[in-house]
Parts: structure tokens; C-alpha cells; sequence
């Protein structure tokens, strides 16, 4: 009588781990179109979702606790985001950078490739709006005496003081650590392995300050619908008015932050992370010639 086979608990080693990540990026490639935007969608939404339980998390805590505090229970609160992505399923653009390492074997082809980015982006885009939208009609930034609206119009303006090239380099960073966290994720043989290795990373990038093109696709539109549309009862309550907050403009955060963080996490994802593992573990290897 034959037995079977004992289960694997032992953690996924990093060569099976990119073999794992070229057969993922080749499915994430072909998926068709609709159910591609539903995911990209559901995506915008989910890191939306953690944005938002960080800025509610962060409301008001500067006054009382240090700034690495402040950040690193951000960040903690941030990680629901990928976590909602990795383990519900959905297309997230950022994560999608590793395709790179099925594209340069060629299992996709660079057609396939801008596709899914492009469809990817593009629902990303949606979805955090929708969240956006849905949030402020809640009227969630008027909680806990307008701070929750407070927090969110500092670190929109925040984001888009920083200067276009600063932006860049924070952007590949951000998404290095981002990949990193997906990568990690590969390794994962349960869900609880696989939460356990998002979060170090993704709290990281949010407690250093790092940029993510997605997360700001929901952190800057929201502050400008507040921006916008809160009423008086709330600048009275936080003791501001709109006008301090000069920067938040749409066109600002299209060409100030969302192009050049973007432009980062394609850089962050594609080179520091897809092609460094491609070229240790995927890529191909002339035979050694007897000499």
C-alpha cells in the first residue's frame, strides 16, 4: 500500500520562489480584459482600504507620540492594503512590475506586457477614486473632531511638496520594498506565512516615507474632495481653510506626484527587484565549454 506524500511545511526556497513568480506573471499576463479591470479594481480599492485605516490610526497622534511611532503604526495599518491584494486576489500595478522576470524569458511578450500594465494602472486608478468618493461621502474625515480630515490634507500636502526627482527615488524605493513583500509572499505555504512576510516590508516603506503611486491614487484625491467639498463646521473645528493648502490641486498631483512616483515604482519594481532575481535565477545559462 502506497503513502502518500507528507505535506510541506518547510517555507518555498528563492529559485522555486522565482520559477513560481515567471508561471504567475505569465497567468496575470493572459487574464482576459473584464476580469482584469474588475481586479485591477478591486485592487485600488483594497490598498484605499489601508490608507484609510492608516490615516485614521495616525489622526492626531503627532501631538503625543514620536514621529517613528507615528509612522511605524501607519505602516502596521497600511499592510492591510497588500494583504487584501495577496491573499483575496487582485491586480495591483505596483506588484505587477515583477512580470519583467517571465518577459525577459520571454514566456510574455512585450505587447502582453504594457497591456496588463496599462489595463492594471488604469483600474487601479478607479477603483481608489470609487474608495475616494465613497469615503468622503461617508463623511469619515470629520470623525474624531475633523482630525481624521486633518491628517489626510497634511499628508497629501506633504506629498506634494516633495520635488519631481526626490519623488522618483522615493518611488523606487517604495516599490522595492513593495516587490519584496510579493516576493516574499512567494515563499509563503499558508496564509498566515504569507501575511507574516507582507508586513515587515510594507511597514517599512510607509514608516521611512517612501512613495506608492496606487496608495496616492485614493491619499491625494481624497484630501482635495475635502479640499472642495467639507463644510464650514470643519475648518472651524481643525482651525484652517482651505487656502492653506495651496499645492493640492489636481493638475499638482498629476504632474508633481502621481508621474514621477510612478516613473520610481516602475524603476523599484522592474530593476531592484524583478531583474536582480531574474538574472540569478531565471536567466539562461550558457554550458560551460571544455577547454
Amino acid at each position: 500500500m502506497t503513502q502518500s506524500p507528507e505535506p510541506a511545511f518547510d517555507a518555498i526556497l528563492p529559485p522555486e520562489m522565482a520559477a513560481k513568480a515567471e508561471a504567475i506573471g505569465v497567468r496575470k499576463a493572459r487574464l482576459g480584459l473584464l476580469p482584469m479591470a474588475v481586479l485591477a479594481a478591486l485592487a485600488g480599492a483594497f490598498i484605499s482600504l489601508g490608507a484609510v485605516f492608516m490615516t485614521t490610526v495616525t489622526a492626531g497622534a503627532g501631538a503625543t507620540l514620536p514621529y517613528g511611532v507615528v509612522r511605524l503604526l501607519g505602516g502596521l495599518a497600511f499592510s492591510l492594503g497588500l494583504i487584501l491584494v495577496l491573499v483575496g486576489g487582485a491586480e495591483l500595478f505596483t506588484g505587477n512590475t515583477l512580470l519583467v522576470m517571465a518577459w525577459a524569458n520571454r514566456k510574455v511578450t512585450t505587447a502582453e506586457l504594457l497591456r496588463s500594465w496599462c489595463v492594471v494602472y488604469l483600474g487601479n486608478f478607479a477603483g481608489a477614486l470609487a474608495t475616494a468618493v465613497l469615503v468622503f461621502a461617508g463623511r469619515q474625515f470629520t470623525f474624531g473632531g475633523g482630525a481624521v480630515g486633518a491628517t489626510a490634507l497634511a499628508i497629501a500636502q506633504a506629498k506634494l511638496e516633495i520635488a519631481f526627482l526626490p519623488a522618483i527615488a522615493l518611488g523606487v524605493l517604495g516599490n522595492g520594498l513593495v516587490c519584496l513583500a510579493v516576493w516574499l509572499g512567494f515563499s509563503a505555504r499558508t496564509t498566515t506565512d504569507r501575511i507574516l512576510a507582507i508586513v515587515p516590508p510594507i511597514a517599512a516603506f510607509v514608516a521611512a516615507g517612501f512613495e506608492h503611486s496606487v496608495a496616492n491614487m485614493y491619499l491625494v484625491p481624497f484630501a482635495l474632495l475635502i479640499k472642495a467639498g467639507a463644510p464650514d463646521a470643519f475648518w472651524e473645528a481643525i482651525g484652517r481653510t482651505a487656502q492653506d493648502y495651496p499645492l493640492l490641486t489636481w493638475g499638482g498631483f498629476l504632474v508633481r506626484n502621481l508621474l514621477p512616483v510612478t516613473i520610481g515604482n516602475v524603476l523599484g519594481g522592474t530593476v531592484l527587484v524583478g531583474a536582480v532575481y531574474w538574472l540569478v535565477y531565471l536567466a539562461p545559462r550558457r554550458a560551460a565549454t571544455p577547454r
